[in-house]
């Protein structure tokens, strides 16, 4: 048998073991300790169904008693740790209840709060990415009226930051859904002048007075009130919403990740010893 000191270091061996097999998250970390990978994320989505959908609703959509966690707007409790607090303790004031979770728990739902959240470039985008460039120039013609670094058209917005600031979703539901409404500055515009010229385009600034309009030669043209004739609005936009049927898919796929890999990250200037975000 053990002599009493012996058993007590074996004991302490086997819970060190123990404790090394099944890690334990920090519910203090200001990050989550599980990271933001895909296994967190798709464990968290079934937590975050079962678990926060009596109030939010189903996959980060809008509830009755609740609001979206995945929409498009800023939010007040954006770092992991915030989450991870509201999710445990509540928010005093308010009809959210604490929830008696185990940590690991909170923070595979805190994983899957932050990917509705992240922007493309935070996502798992698979695909080939130097085949998705290739198509953006090529088979897609994306270049003819977006710009990246410098290159491509101008009519539409410039996607040097696309995976940068917009979620992966917006950029799949861009290619594959006609934009309604049209936003402004870029609604497609016929004018009739008096003289009887036609020009068309897209109407970058309209108002009572004047009607800037960005031509098919990317030539800028202003028209006051008294030179037009009419001017015919157009209802559908420019841009293609059927992408996921004119490339393949593994074309459509391969566009996807270069557009979520488009990220312009902030130039640093230094002043004296310390270095400031521009």
């Amino acid at each position: 048998m053990f002599s009493q000191p012996l058993r007590w270091t074996a004991a302490a061996l086997l819970l060190a073991g123990a404790s090394l097999a099944q890690p334990r998250p920090n519910p203090n970390a200001e990050t989550n300790p599980l990271g933001h990978n895909e296994q967190a994320v798709r464990e968290g989505h079934e937590l975050f169904n079962r678990t926060c959908t009596v109030c939010h609703g189903l996959d980060g959509a809008a509830g009755g008693r609740a609001p979206a966690l995945g929409a498009g707007r800023s939010y007040v409790r954006r770092a992991d740790a915030a989450i991870f607090d509201a999710i445990q303790k509540g928010i005093p004031g308010s009809e959210m209840p604490p929830f008696q979770l185990p940590p690991n728990e909170i923070w595979k739902i805190v994983a899957y709060i932050r990917s509705l959240r992240a922007t493309a470039s935070d996502a798992f985008v698979p695909g080939d990415v130097p085949n998705g460039e290739q198509v953006f120039w090529g088979k897609g013609n994306c270049g003819a009226c977006h710009m990246i670094r410098g290159r491509g058209g101008i009519a539409g917005p410039d996607l040097s930051n696309a995976g940068g600031e917009r979620p992966l979703k917006v950029l799949r539901d861009a290619l594959t859904r006609p934009r309604q409404p049209i936003p402004a500055g870029y609604r497609p515009v016929e004018v009739v002048t008096t003289g009887g010229r036609r020009v068309s385009g897209v109407a970058k600034n309209d108002n009572n007075f004047s009607l800037q309009l960005l031509d098919s030669h990317d030539r800028l043209e202003l028209f006051t009130s008294d030179e037009i004739r009419e001017v015919i609005y157009k209802q559908q936009s420019l841009m293609p919403g059927n992408f996921d049927k004119t490339l393949s898919p593994a074309e459509f796929q391969d566009l996807l990740a270069f557009l979520s890999r488009q990220v312009v990250h902030k130039l640093t200037r230094r002043r004296g010893s310390e270095e400031e975000d521009q």
